[in-house]
């Protein structure tokens, strides 16, 4: 395992710290952990495990998934532990949940980011991500890879503090955070924290410049039911209606194996709902084939980006503009069309 080192956003309060990375807000002793179970009290401060991973990858970006970030490129892909989340459906949980029932101590090195960033320049990869865990829990780490001039993506809870918020959104050039629900009930019952940060955080690393797109796990049961869909997909388009919104598809794990897959029908149907909803860009990545990855001018309706389930042919675009109408399509569309919109 990786060693503990000094942390960022931390408060002196009484003989202890507390930390102000996520809305849990620990406060921690000498040697005490948090919740998450990767950051710990000291003497000076805190300490993080965080500095360091345990894969490291050459991935597709559209598997984060980010569908208008430099389609059809790959990121060099990390994973530090830990999560400020305990989902009942994690099916990353042997390295989200290190430290909790069901996780597992894993080995991890320390990342040297500029190696990674050789790494990213010599594979003309469009950048580093930090996925399968949580990886605004290696805040110290992103701040590192950030300053090496190579961008920063996250596939993110979004639940950070505000503080946090501030610091890391000049880092992190693109995420994918999941919205599970917009209830506060539901989502506490499913992911043990509240909704209102994570909403805080699409909005704040939106304005902040980054580019943002949007998840949503659809769990038979759970959230599925079409007033809760119309709600979720409600609460994205009122921060942007331009931002993707990605349909994920349940699949039985960890401690929820007692439900089915969701279904193409329930996934076509709260597809329908978000465009409804205004949404511009709604994805469903396999169940329903190719026409579920497709980007579509939400002007005239003709397809700009084709998908395979894990990569993307080069967009059909002009300047960012679709061919056809000339509507503005938003996204960062790289070497392909050097437009950015945003």
């Amino acid at each position: 395992m990786s060693e503990w080192t000094p942390a960022v956003l931390s408060t002196a309060e009484a003989g202890r710290h507390r930390c102000d990375l996520c809305p849990h807000r620990c406060r921690l002793g000498p040697g005490q952990v948090g919740y998450c179970q990767v950051r710990r009290g000291a003497e000076a401060g805190l300490e993080t495990l965080t500095f360091a991973s345990s894969v490291e990858h050459l991935d597709a970006v559209e598997r984060k998934p980010l569908y208008h970030w430099h389609p059809g490129r790959r990121v060099l892909t990390l994973a530090a532990p830990g999560c400020s989340f305990r989902c009942d459906y994690c099916i990353n949980f042997r390295i989200s949940q290190y430290g909790r029932p069901g996780g597992q101590d894993w080995d991890a090195t320390p990342v040297d980011p500029a190696a990674a960033a050789r790494k990213v320049a010599d594979t003309g990869a469009a950048g580093i991500a930090l996925s399968y865990t949580e990886p605004s829990l290696a805040i110290e780490l992103t701040l590192a890879l950030a300053a090496t001039g190579t961008p920063v993506v996250w596939k993110s809870n979004g639940y950070l503090t505000p503080e946090a918020l501030a610091l890391a959104a000049p880092a992190v050039a693109a995420l994918n955070i999941d919205l599970k629900a917009v209830h506060d009930d539901d989502h506490r019952r499913l992911t043990g924290g509240e909704v209102a940060p994570v909403l805080a955080a699409i909005a704040g690393f939106r304005a902040a410049g980054a580019w943002v797109e949007v998840s949503t796990p659809l769990i038979p049961g759970f959230n599925d039911h079409p007033d809760q869909v119309a709600a979720i997909a409600a609460a994205v388009a009122a921060i942007d209606p331009a931002m993707p919104w990605h349909l994920l598809r349940f699949s039985p794990a960890y401690r929820m194996t007692d439900r089915d897959p969701t279904s193409p029908t329930a996934l076509e149907d709260a597809a329908a709902i978000g465009r409804a909803a205004g949404l511009h860009y709604v994805y469903v990545e396999r169940a329903l084939g190719p026409a579920g990855r497709e980007t579509r001018c939400p002007g005239c309706a003709a397809v700009v980006v084709r998908r395979d389930i894990w990569s993307a042919e080069p967009p059909l675009l002009h300047a960012g503009r679709c061919p056809e109408c000339r509507t503005r399509i938003a996204g960062v569309w790289g070497n392909d069309d050097r437009a950015s919109v945003r």
